[in-house]
This record gives C-alpha cells, structure tokens and sequence, in this order.
C-alpha cells in the first residue's frame, strides 16, 4: 500500500509540475479535493486574515504557483497529496473553469447550448477535463482587468462557474470518488479565449452609482436599467435585457419592471417574442434567490 501511496503522490507531482511549465499555478490536493496543508494559523485563537504574507504554506488557492522548486516544497511538504488544484483568474492564462454538472435532474450541457443560442456565441475548441462523477469542465482564459467571480448554478441551473479565487482540479489527479482525466482530443489544446456574450454574463457590468441608476425615481425605482436596456445596440440586446432583467428580479420588482424592460428592448429593435422570453429565463433563474429565502 505504501508503495502504491509514493507512486500516487510521484505522479501527482509530475502533472502538477507539467501544469506549472504551461503557466498555470498549481497547489497540492488530497484524495477529498480540498488543499492538502492546513493552515498554520488554525491554532490562533482569533481568525487571521492572512493570504501567504507570513511566508509559511496552507493558504489554499493564494499558495498556488508556477516555480518548480515551490512546487516541490509544497509537495514534500504534504506527501499525502494525491492530485493537484489549478489556481483560476491568475497570470498569464486568468483561467476561467466551466463546471457543468451531470446530476439525473440536471442538463447542464444543454443549459450551455441554449446559452449560447440566446446570446450568440460559440464555446470555442478548448481544454475539456472529464471528472470521476462524469461531468466536465471547460477551461477558458479571461482578458487581464476583468475579475470573474465563482459561481454555483448562476448563470444556468448545473454551470458552476471557477473564478478569481477558486481551482479546477487537475487531470490526473486521484480523488476518493476517482481520476479526472482529459478528454480525448483537448489535452493538446490550449485553453481558447472566453466568448464575449458569455464572459459578460459572467462578469456583468458594475452598477451605476444610484443618482445615475435612477435619474428619475428613488433607489430601486428600475429606471436606470430600463434605461440600460432602451440604449442597446445590435448585438448586445439580448445580454444586456437578460443581465438587467437578473438584477430587476434579485431586487424585488422583477415582475413590476417586467413590461417596461420588454418596451425597452423593443425599442431597441428586439422582437416582443423574443423579449417576453429573456425575461422568462431571467425569472426563472433568479426569482428564487430574491425575497426572504
């Protein structure tokens, strides 16, 4: 068993060090997926804010790098490790993973294409990693200034988005539920650049200061995003109905905004048909989240 044990964490070690070569910043994982050195700060009797400024290692993600002797130390350091976690949003790559689930109920690959229908775009030829429950994440590089933030399920039921300060397990590490691998045909790819309909779905636009989001009423009165949507051009309609449709409905007045929205994208030159049914997908993914829940 012992031996099994030293093959397993050899092995994780030389894909972690391959990852590194290719830029990507790494940190050892044990069987559970999760960091594989603690913290050496779990024993303080205040939590501590600290990212790795102390010099010492089990800082999760913000351990993650690129130098093959740290990469080595981090190892020797944790000799249970099994696998290895690729740090996502950071240089040079700024890694974004599509995690999309194969639970009984749940299509997310499907969910993905009709994403992308809506909002035309393509998912481009890009690295593909198959995991041991059978889903599958796509990675994607994300231009340098946009932060990406995590996500589970936001963007469409099963797509859990890793983002700035999260990891993609590794192909190749061993996990208790078994290996993730890459798929056949992508292990030569190198990870395409992120659509941009789909990486502004994913980092929508920081909100308008409230006296320019609501020119005409008071805080949440929604007129700074009907607004939005009425200044639309050709091509973007759809995306910016759909993200101010998501804010409307996280707010609470989803339903109460719903008919100026589609007069809006309307204006903007977007069918009613097709406006109607934007906000429909808004509604269903995001009304659950608003309210008292």
């Amino acid at each position: 068993m012992a031996t099994i044990d030293r093959r397993t964490a050899t092995l994780a070690l030389a894909h972690a060090l391959s990852a590194a070569e290719r830029g990507l910043p790494v940190i050892p994982l044990s069987r559970t997926k999760l960091p594989a050195l603690r913290s050496p700060h779990r024993d303080a009797p205040e939590p501590l804010l600290c990212r790795g400024e102390c010099g010492r290692p089990g800082h999760g993600v913000h351990d993650a790098t690129t130098d093959p002797a740290t990469v080595r130390a981090l190892f020797a350091a944790a000799p249970w490790a099994t696998g290895y976690g690729i740090a996502c949003g950071r240089a040079p790559h700024h890694l974004i993973g599509v995690d999309l689930d194969t639970k009984a109920d749940t299509d997310a690959t499907a969910a993905l294409r009709h994403l992308a229908l809506r909002h035309l775009f393509t998912i481009p030829e890009t690295v593909v990693v198959l995991t041991p429950s059978g889903g599958r994440h796509l990675w994607l590089t994300g231009p340098p200034g946009v932060t990406v933030p995590n996500s589970a399920s936001r963007l469409a039921p099963g797509i859990d988005i890793r983002g700035a300060g999260g990891y993609l397990v590794g192909p190749g590490s061993l996990t208790s539920h078994g290996v993730y691998r890459t798929a056949p045909g992508t292990g030569h790819l190198a990870p395409a650049p992120c659509p941009g309909a789909l990486l502004r779905l994913l980092a929508p636009p920081a909100r308008r200061p409230a006296h320019a989001a609501h020119p005409a009423g008071g805080h949440g009165s929604g007129h700074g995003l009907v607004h939005f949507v009425r200044a639309a051009h050709e091509g973007q309609r759809n995306t910016r109905l759909f993200w101010a449709a998501c804010r409307a409905y996280e707010d609470g007045i989803g339903d109460s905004l719903a008919d100026a929205l589609t007069a809006a994208a309307v204006a903007a030159g977007l069918p009613e048909q097709e406006a109607r049914a934007t906000l429909a997908s808004a509604a269903r993914l995001c009304e659950p989240r608003s309210g008292s829940r």
